[in-house]
């Protein structure tokens, strides 16, 4: 279903079974939205995250909020400990918004040109505006 059953991070791996088309952190993601012309939806947590356990069987496991993630956004699972470097970027762009940051992060942004291949403050600075 979707592309984590052979990451490297064990975290990834335990969405691997969720119905969500979760992409992990990389180029593929942002081209094949740059293509259906449609948003990403970046999801970071880590494996001892409480939290994130939470929204994973609250959210990401349940089919209606599954179909409505892949029917309209290319979503994103990033390991914050194998991408400490995209974990403050989404940090520092989502600060502008609220003060009480925490994970699970997750964040909508467009599918702009400035993609994984692309330098993290490029691609801050896209999803910032």
């Amino acid at each position: 279903m979707n592309r984590l059953a052979n990451a490297s991070s064990p975290y990834l791996r335990a969405h691997a079974d969720n119905p969500v088309a979760w992409f992990p952190w990389g180029a593929e993601a942002f081209a094949l939205a740059a293509e259906r012309d449609v948003p990403v939806m970046v999801s970071i947590g880590y494996s001892t995250c409480h939290w994130c356990h939470v929204m994973a069987r609250e959210s990401f496991q349940d089919a209606e909020t599954a179909a409505a993630l892949n029917a309209g956004f290319v979503s994103i699972k990033v390991d914050r400990e194998e991408h400490p470097d995209v974990d403050a970027a989404y940090l520092d762009a989502a600060s502008a918004f609220t003060p009480h940051l925490g994970w699970p992060l997750g964040r909508v942004a467009k599918s702009c040109s400035a993609g994984a291949g692309r330098s993290l403050k490029r691609v801050a600075r896209c999803h910032h505006r």
